[in-house]
């Protein structure tokens, strides 16, 4: 199973990529959670002390490995160094382990504007892609307000790309633009989940504004979910009610895979 999530900032994707992440552990599947939000909380979301993710090191930053994978400093433009590094060592190598779960945090990518094709983005994008072309892992990626981490051939290895909304219409214009550049780059199966639903208004909101794309569930607003955050604690652990929503989500969306093959 590989898992994409995306939205608009704060509408909880990384709250859903983290219980997804606890479920299928809970499997007693192998399970590669990323974190490729520049914005990086899904340490805290999966219940690492903050004292720990205080210590994880994004990739992106972590300049001595870039060069030594790519043969080029990070930084620089031009010059020559490999677009095929080796990478396939480094969820054991570098993650942090914590119930089953191998949690790699990838930092920010260069915009295309300052030179895409830079080391860093070299290695960034060569770990996702073999995260989702050649691992056998459940791979959940959060990912920010948009698809910059994913290329073509990366895009058609997702299993199910997840577009969170919440009722607003910032949320569901977000959605609409991602679902559109989701297809575009071939991405198999989009889903989206509503969350933060406060009753039948919100979800008969979404689906009358959602326009194109089909709504997989919905998540209800929380505040047990706000208590966890604020405490530095994993909803997996603390919201039970969210936990329960996340797995009917789960569910329906593994039917849906089925139904497809």
């Amino acid at each position: 199973m590989k898992i994409a999530i995306t939205g608009k900032g704060g509408v909880g994707k990384t709250t859903l990529a983290s219980l997804l992440a606890h479920l299928y552990a809970e499997e007693g599947r192998k399970v590669i959670a990323v974190d490729a939000d520049p914005d990086a909380n899904l340490a805290s979301a999966l219940g690492v002390p903050a004292e720990e993710a205080e210590k994880i090191r994004p990739i992106a930053d972590m300049a001595d490995l870039i060069e030594e994978r790519t043969g080029a400093k990070p930084g620089g433009m031009g010059g020559i160094y490999k677009l095929n590094p080796k990478v396939d060592d480094l969820p054991e190598g570098i993650g942090y382990r914590l119930d089953g779960i191998i949690l790699l945090t990838m930092g920010k990518l260069k915009a295309a504007a300052s030179g895409c094709y830079c080391p860093e983005n070299v290695l960034l994008r060569s770990i996702l892609k073999h995260l989702m072309v050649g691992r056998s892992e459940v791979v959940i990626v959060d990912m920010e307000a948009g698809i910059e981490h994913l290329t073509r051939g990366t895009a058609e290895s997702v299993d199910a790309f997840i577009v969170v909304v919440e009722p607003g219409q910032r949320s569901l214009q977000t959605a609409k633009t991602v679902f559109e550049m989701a297809k575009q780059l071939g991405v198999r199966k989009v889903f989206i989940a509503a969350n933060k639903i406060r009753g039948l208004g919100d979800l008969d909101f979404i689906r009358d504004n959602l326009g194109s794309g089909e709504l997989t569930g919905a998540i209800s607003f929380s505040d047990s979910i706000m208590e966890a955050d604020m405490k530095g604690l994993a909803p997996f652990v603390h919201s039970p009610r969210t936990v329960e929503e996340v797995r009917e989500i789960k569910v329906r969306i593994e039917d849906s895979l089925k139904d497809l093959k």
